[in-house]
């Protein structure tokens, strides 16, 4: 585990570069912040080298592909934005990008090949972005039935057309993002053979399911699973039309990632990410990847000495309101960051990158 940037505000979105050296954070406002940080050596204070300011509200989701280069944001004010770094100014220059939405925006994701990416929206709709040569600029197509709520949560398959999206109303879906005269047309899976734009392949919901928080394709794309506000961690496969479902005994979990077709890793309100093991025959709970600090045994001058200062600001009842975890609140995201590992991010303002699964693996005896 190694603890990458503390902001000191809580994050409400945050990309890495290719390389893991640059990152882009919004500290809970309109604007973006990229920082320089030295992955390899987490002592060395991170830079600030350029502050994005183009929107007007909060901004709630950012992406930044890997090949390209190329940064998106989305915000409360509806817009979305591509930025492209220009080398000869030092500078990120913003292009608008036609969402066509009547409510905020709330997240925002890149495609596999980076010629398109997806917009969710309080609209009960997703903008499909895609950039028009013919026009010059980056137009949008709508998924819009059979979604009936907020959407909070995007996700793209392998094969840069399917795309899973889970809401407000209780459903996760897989969809056909296919942009004639952009896209190839995709080799045959699971998911179905005509795919034309719209085309729902996948519309799954489970008992007390409640809100989707997060969607993601397992890393075959045979699979989506997604996180219920119950705290369950849901797994469709479509090839045997099964619904494998577990429930976690914490607060809601927030977001996930595949960390390998049998191991994911979920995040939440409980400060710590957790780890779930299965397959298609069933999965289950492990445990906290982060147990947190170990109590120690507290000396007799120390603990005289913290019920003297008690007593000299009149309080009847300690006031230590430090975790035990590293993150010291709600967990809000978790992305990839390299084989076997993943980075965090949360309200309390830092980013924080943890290793591969061994260790865990071995303490939560998991084979």
């Amino acid at each position: 585990m190694t603890s990458l940037l503390n902001i000191g505000s809580p994050i409400s979105a945050f990309a890495f570069n290719a390389d893991r050296t640059q990152v882009a954070v919004c500290p809970n406002s309109e604007l973006v912040h990229i920082y320089a940080i030295d992955p390899s050596s987490p002592a060395t204070p991170p830079t600030l080298t350029h502050t994005l300011a183009k929107h007007n509200q909060l901004v709630t989701g950012i992406d930044w592909a890997p090949k390209s280069n190329r940064l998106v944001t989305c915000s409360q004010d509806r817009n979305g934005y591509v930025w492209e770094y220009d080398p000869a100014t030092n500078s990120w220059l913003p292009e608008l990008v036609m969402l066509r939405i009547n409510r905020s925006a709330t997240h925002v994701k890149w495609s596999p090949n980076e010629d398109k990416f997806a917009v969710a929206s309080g609209a009960n709709l997703v903008s499909v972005c895609y950039f028009d040569k013919d026009n010059d600029w980056w137009s949008s197509k709508h998924l819009k039935k059979p979604i009936a709520a907020t959407v909070l949560s995007l996700d793209w398959h392998k094969n840069n057309v399917l795309l899973a999206v889970g809401g407000a109303d209780n459903r996760a879906r897989v969809f056909s993002a296919y942009i004639k005269g952009l896209d190839a047309k995709p080799d045959p899976n699971p998911w179905g053979e005509r795919l034309p734009f719209g085309t729902v392949c996948a519309d799954v919901a489970t008992e007390s399911c409640g809100w989707v928080h997060d969607v993601a394709f397992a890393p075959s794309g045979n699979a989506v699973g997604f996180l219920g506000h119950d705290s369950s961690w849901n797994v469709f496969y479509p090839e045997q039309n099964v619904v494998a479902t577990v429930r976690a005994p914490l607060l809601p979990l927030l977001g996930a990632v595949w960390i390998s077709e049998a191991q994911v890793v979920a995040v939440g309100h409980d400060c710590t990410p957790v780890l779930f093991v299965g397959d298609v025959n069933g999965w289950r709970y492990a445990g906290k990847i982060d147990e947190g600090k170990k109590a120690s045994s507290t000396s007799t001058n120390s603990a005289l000495a913290k019920f003297r200062a008690m007593d000299s600001r009149a309080q009847t009842t300690p006031q230590d309101t430090d975790l035990t975890t590293v993150h010291q609140n709600s967990i809000t995201s978790v992305r990839p960051f390299g084989p076997s590992k993943y980075v965090t991010g949360g309200v309390d303002g830092r980013i924080v990158a943890w290793d591969a699964l061994d260790e865990v693996l071995k303490r939560l005896s998991i084979a």
